[in-house]
């Protein structure tokens, strides 16, 4: 089985407060006086105490399109993610030279050549390196990443792979778009990149196995997350049935997958959830009846650098590996996210 040898994290240098945020974004986008108040209360519901920006807030009104965002996407997301893959790469004793796979995914911007081209160099990776990059996954990537490197893996146990999650969600705000999503959204996401470095069989290794994993597609639910892409760029797509779908095909896709191995929800010692939102995490937690606390992790990612898509669950999970009381060796975890599609990917570890 793979392992996950290391995982590193990098959020940008400007943070702030959520209340910095919100009155900053109340004075960068036309809100209307009688809905300053809904903007509050929504971005308090979030439960996101902090999160870091790309650019300083002040540069945000100067972004006047998405051509001027998406130059900025380019150039910070390849810095972030250097230095995240860098940074990995260190911890798990390995150079740019001894990689044979990168999977790159991203949803908040658009690079040809992509980011992994463009970051190649600066890595030090080989002329002949294998290259994924991914669009359109949002969310659940940073789960479905680890799959995939899983996948991989098993048919190269001698080899090593990397997956690179860098998202930059403040530079795709709508600023003349008022909508409930767009302002649920202005509270909830923030930037950040994270990278995961795997080792097959055959490499020494420490850290968790990757077990088994399963992706779930859910039908006629295409409409409920993504993006609808404007002149203006990515305007956000957040349906409020989001929780529901949670609830009515979680419970039953996850007995599947842990039967399948012997096990079952009571088994499992530690679980790494994507912190998709308050609403999200209540719905996963009910829909598994998970025991108090199991998700405090989680809540805790997403009160201190909010949503930040498919860097997220990738956050948790290096918390979960530096815990001070990590996971009894030898025992099951789950890794899980959620996505536009709408679709699930479940991950089975070892600890």
């Amino acid at each position: 089985m793979p392992r996950i040898t290391a995982v590193e994290c990098v959020l940008p240098p400007n943070r702030y407060a959520q209340e910095e945020i919100t009155d900053r974004l109340a004075e960068l986008c036309p809100i209307p006086e009688d809905v300053r108040p809904l903007l509050d209360r929504l971005h308090t519901s979030t439960r996101v105490r902090e999160r870091h920006l790309v650019l300083p807030i002040e540069k945000y009104a100067k972004l006047d399109g998405f051509g001027a965002a998406n130059e900025v996407y380019v150039d910070a997301a390849v810095d972030l993610g250097a230095e995240a893959v860098a940074a990995a790469l260190e911890a798990a004793g390995l150079e740019g030279s001894d990689v044979d796979l990168i999977i790159v995914a991203s949803t908040t911007g658009v690079a040809a050549p992509s980011l992994d081209a463009r970051m190649a160099g600066r890595l030090g990776l080989r002329p002949d390196v294998k290259r994924l990059p991914v669009f359109g996954l949002g969310c659940v990537a940073g789960a479905a990443g680890i799959a995939r490197l899983h996948d991989y893996l098993r048919g190269a146990p001698g080899e090593v792979a990397v997956l690179l999650t860098v998202e930059l969600c403040s530079l795709t705000l709508q600023r003349e778009d008022s909508s409930i999503a767009n302002l649920i959204a202005s509270g909830l996401f923030g930037d950040g990149a994270a990278a995961v470095v795997a080792c097959g069989d055959e490499r020494a290794g420490s850290g968790p196995a990757v077990v088994a994993t399963r992706s779930r597609l859910y039908p006629d639910s295409e409409g409920v997350m993504g993006w609808d892409v404007r002149d203006s760029g990515f305007q956000v797509v957040l349906d409020v049935r989001i929780p529901e779908l949670v609830r009515e095909h979680l419970a039953d896709d996850m007995r599947e997958f842990l039967a399948d191995q012997g096990l079952t929800t009571k088994d499992v010692t530690a679980w790494v959830c994507h912190p998709g939102g308050p609403k999200v995490l209540q719905a996963v937690a009910a829909a598994l009846d998970l025991p108090e606390g199991a998700l405090d992790m989680t809540w805790r990612s997403l009160a201190q650098a909010g949503n930040l898509s498919s860097a997220s669950v990738l956050f948790v999970l290096r918390d979960t590996m530096a815990s001070p009381q990590p996971p009894p060796p030898g025992t099951p975890g789950v890794l899980l996210a959620m996505g536009p599609g709408f679709c699930s990917e479940l991950v089975l570890l070892r600890w």
